[in-house]
């Protein structure tokens, strides 16, 4: 059985800065929290810092976990309120039809594969040459890269992304910012709502890791529930393990209905 939790995180904490710092360390403390886990087993999870002083990490595991490290180490321990919950996933997974909308958020690492790269750091060229690499895989910068690359991706995920209802286009896809003319494609009911790039060592190495991500937000109808339910439970592109590719639905407000 599948859980989605929320944990509340005090960002004044010295462990929580630790955590929020370096998502490496997040995922440790995320997989610390679901015990016996499953060769094979993907936990899935994702920082929202849409009230800085009030961040949540959001986690889908495979099992029943336990968060009372995190609220111990990086929470409100003694405050009131409720610090974590945990939610079993099987009625939402029971909910997707064709054609039914949800509201959506997805924090993802959008890439793209190329054999010719316009730049590579020494780091990535010397590992290259000792490996003899026919492909790599680099990091979309711009939003109207990162876009395009969520958009282009949506059938294999089994939906959609309706039309606009305004004229304009979708916020982060300027002319300015892309190779590719705004007015290319018909604006979607998406936008980004956050971009970042962010620099970490991997533990116990001096191996230097950098992410870029972005964060979509919008409306989905579903074209394939099985498809869904996939991208849903293993998530969607590369650094899972870094706090991407969680895909959250949630009933559209009344009025967007």
């Amino acid at each position: 059985m599948t859980y989605l939790s929320r944990v509340r995180i005090n960002p004044l904490r010295a462990a929580s800065r630790t955590l929020l710092a370096n998502p490496r360390a997040l995922h440790g403390a995320v997989t610390a929290g679901v015990p016996d886990i499953a060769t094979g087993d993907r936990i899935l999870w994702r920082l929202d810092a849409d009230h800085p002083r009030r961040p949540m990490l959001l986690a889908l595991t495979p099992s029943k976990p336990d968060w009372t490290h995190i609220v111990e180490q990086a929470g409100w321990p003694d405050a009131d309120g409720e610090h974590y919950a945990i939610r079993d996933y099987s009625p939402l997974l029971g909910q997707l039809a064709v054609g039914r909308e949800f509201a959506f958020r997805l924090k993802a690492s959008p890439v793209q594969n190329t054999s010719k790269p316009e730049k590579l750091s020494a780091h990535r060229t010397k590992t290259a040459a000792e490996l003899h690499h026919r492909s790599y895989r680099l990091a979309h910068r711009t939003a109207a890269q990162q876009l395009a690359w969520f958009l282009d991706r949506t059938e294999r995920w089994g939906f959609t992304i309706p039309e606009a209802r305004t004229d304009g286009p979708a916020p982060g896809l300027e002319p300015s910012d892309s190779d590719t003319p705004a007015d290319a494609r018909p604006a979607r009911e998406v936008r980004i709502t956050d971009r970042s790039r962010s620099s970490f060592t991997k533990p116990g190495t001096r191996t230097a890791v950098t992410l870029t991500t972005a964060t979509f937000e919008g409306r989905l109808r579903i074209s394939d529930p099985g498809l869904l339910q996939t991208a849903l439970l293993g998530g969607i592109g590369p650094s899972k393990a870094y706090g991407c590719g969680l895909l959250t639905l949630a009933p559209l407000p009344a009025g967007a209905r």
